[in-house]
């Protein structure tokens, strides 16, 4: 068969097309900085895609990388712990942030409370990504959220993350034990189910349902978290989609993790203020 020639000028609409898919392509990289293995579940929503992989295992010190699928997409992530397979059936669960699949991929399902969230919106309204980490379902372990972008990091284009550990500090009426220790801490709207803690019924708008003591207790361990459903003054985040490449989420978050070649990164030094005040407010 002959070799036909290909005119370089030919290639030039392809070329361009992959540089505007690399350029819009958001990474979402995930570590497990904690000392034990957790379970990463994610879940596409709003009609959006599914990642790769909708749940996986990360030992200690290790990370994965995932694209998202396009632009706009929507989703969570939460980290699973204490899981294991059941050694007469098989089926895979874990003590918290279960999906109820019955293996590692949750398949579309969701994290059964209480868990941990971060959540993201990419490429939405005036062309921004939105994103937060929510403990309005509850707690079980620390995450931070860190945007990877050549853009501003002033106002609200910055970490988020709730980086305190409160299990041992929840309160009894809330707290998870298995075997006596605290392994996560539940929302009061799951442990009570009230309108009032859940923000529904009568509660349902911003109007009538404000912040309660329960909530208040995760607010103020991590300001900059959601502690109930219309906490979003001081809960979400954004960043220009256009200069943002990815986002790092990461579980058990260390301190070390601000410092640059040993010197603070000045961007995270409002973070870090919000976790020092909740950290004294705490004790």
């Amino acid at each position: 068969m002959p070799i036909t020639s290909i005119s370089p000028f030919s290639l030039l609409p392809l070329l361009f097309l992959s540089f505007v898919t690399g350029v819009a392509s958001t990474t979402f990289t995930v570590t497990n900085n904690c000392t034990y293995t957790v379970w990463p579940g994610t879940l596409a929503s709003g009609g959006s895609s599914p990642l790769s992989s909708t749940g996986f295992a990360l030992s200690p010190g290790e990370s994965r990388s995932f694209e998202a699928p396009s632009s706009p997409w929507s989703g969570r992530f939460w980290a699973r712990t204490l899981c294991s397979s059941d050694p007469s059936s098989g089926r895979f669960s874990c003590a918290t942030g279960d999906c109820g699949s019955g293996t590692v991929e949750c398949s579309g399902s969701c994290a059964t409370p209480p868990a941990t969230l971060a959540e993201f919106t990419l490429g939405g309204a005036g062309g921004l990504d939105f994103f937060d980490v929510s403990l309005v379902d509850g707690y079980n372990l620390p995450v931070l959220v860190a945007p990877q972008t050549s853009g501003s990091t002033a106002g609200t284009c910055g970490p988020t993350g709730c980086l305190v550990d409160l299990n041992g500090l929840c309160p009894s009426d809330l707290k998870v034990t298995v075997n006596g220790e605290g392994v996560a801490c539940r929302s009061a709207c799951e442990a009570f189910g009230s309108p009032r803690y859940c923000c529904s019924g009568e509660f349902g708008n911003p109007s009538t349902c404000g912040p309660t003591s329960y909530s208040q207790f995760f607010k103020n361990a991590c300001p900059r978290a959601y502690s109930y459903a219309y906490d979003d003054a001081t809960s979400t985040f954004t960043c220009a989609t256009a200069t943002t490449s990815g986002y790092l989420i990461t579980f058990c978050p260390s301190t070390t993790r601000y410092c640059i070649n040993g010197l603070i990164n000045f961007s995270f030094l409002p973070f870090i203020y919000s976790l020092i005040i909740g950290w004294l407010e705490l004790n």
